[in-house]
């Protein structure tokens, strides 16, 4: 083998042949191809795997990017790198060109969450703060784009930096959506699903402009301070309820309570009002029954016209911001003794001009307690 023979066999030595790369991590984006100084032998093989593509850039340009298959790189295969060289006849030397594999496969699992709480308007709460957080999933959709518009010269691009950005951009546009959704403040955590697909779609375009492709958002949980919360469920319980039929519920609740607690003066009192109630109720189920033996009991009698019955006077009450009633004087008492009502309460009654507090109601003073007599008339 003859000196020149020698030096031409180091020489391609030092040309790269196949160009490839095997991943063996489960993290990397983007891994630029390590030369060496060396430079690309003419014909060498290009073996880019599922899951891959191949970009060459030159002089910091895009040139040709390759999808998954094997490639002998020739002035057919490398048609635009070709011109950006200016190679006039033919591609028969060696060349340069920085070649970055991009891991086209599906990142999954990805988490991202509000750092700060979200300031809302709700029409009925005022300002609130809700957070939220979730996951999504993304692969690589325009590997050149991708590597033009955030990789830059990184020569292993993970995907933990792409994350912190992508988390940015998920909060922001996140806060834009709910903003403009205008929902009431409740329906934000019942409407998850809805509301990750609007999300989605709002942040798609943002994705598409750097060469991601955003396959999955879901929104896990939207979370917002417990007092919050709990106002909230009490509002739905009001807005529910018929407060005539809860004041009544509460008025029987009481009564039962009593019913334990007959040993006490509260008990007592209010024991009388149980049976004052059942005493009403059963009076009224005998009625129909006893109007036969009455009727019957007075026809010996005939001629003498009884008097008619004093209609037993009837209250209106205000609870929570309604009117409640009619009542009974002792059914009153009884929603006096369970604190439904109190001494500011307003009442009304017939042949009343006009709303009063119970304490000026006369004959509902005797609920305040007391057991000192009026003087004795002169």
């Amino acid at each position: 083998m003859g000196i020149f023979d020698t030096i031409k066999e180091k020489l391609s030595h030092e040309f790269i042949d196949i160009v490839e790369w095997l991943d063996y991590t489960d993290d990397t984006i983007v891994h630029r191809f390590e030369r060496y100084q060396n430079e690309i032998k003419n014909g060498a093989q290009l073996i880019v795997r599922e899951g891959q593509m191949a970009v060459f850039v030159n002089e910091g340009q895009l040139a040709d990017v390759f999808k998954p298959g094997t490639y002998t790189l020739n002035t057919q295969n490398l048609p635009i790198l070709a011109t950006l060289k200016g190679w006039k006849y033919g591609f028969n030397s060696p060349f340069k060109a920085e070649v970055y594999f991009v891991n086209t496969t599906l990142f999954t699992d990805e988490k991202w969450g509000t750092k700060n709480p979200i300031t809302l308007n709700d029409d009925r709460f005022g300002l609130v703060e809700i957070r939220a957080f979730g996951t999504y999933a993304f692969k690589i959709g325009d590997a050149g784009k991708f590597v033009v518009e955030i990789v830059g010269t990184d020569n292993n691009f993970t995907n933990f930096e792409i994350n912190e950005h992508l988390k940015s951009l998920i909060a922001t546009r996140f806060t834009d959506t709910v903003g403009e959704a205008n929902l009431p403040i409740e329906l934000y955590a019942a409407n998850t699903t809805e509301l990750s697909d609007t999300c989605k779609e709002v942040m798609h375009p943002e994705f598409k402009s750097v060469g991601i492709s955003l396959e999955k958002f879901y929104i896990e949980n939207v979370s917002m301070p417990e007092d919050l919360k709990k106002e909230i469920f009490e509002y739905s319980r009001i807005d529910k309820l018929d407060l005539d039929k809860l004041t009544k519920f509460k008025t029987a609740k009481a009564i039962e309570a009593a019913a334990v607690n007959e040993g006490g003066t509260a008990g007592a009192g209010m024991g009388m009002g149980m049976g004052f109630v059942l005493a009403q109720q059963m009076g009224g189920m005998m009625s129909p029954q006893m109007g036969g033996q009455q009727q019957a009991a007075a026809a010996p009698q005939a001629g003498m016209v009884p008097p008619p019955m004093p209609q037993a006077v009837q209250y209106f009450y205000a609870a929570n911001g309604a009117q409640a009633g009619p009542v009974g004087i002792e059914q009153l008492r009884v929603l006096f003794a369970n604190r439904t009502i109190n001494k500011d309460s307003l009442i009304w009654k017939q042949g009343m001009s006009n709303w009063a507090a119970l304490n000026t109601v006369e004959e509902l003073k005797a609920f305040l307690g007391g057991n000192t007599p009026p003087p004795l008339p002169a």
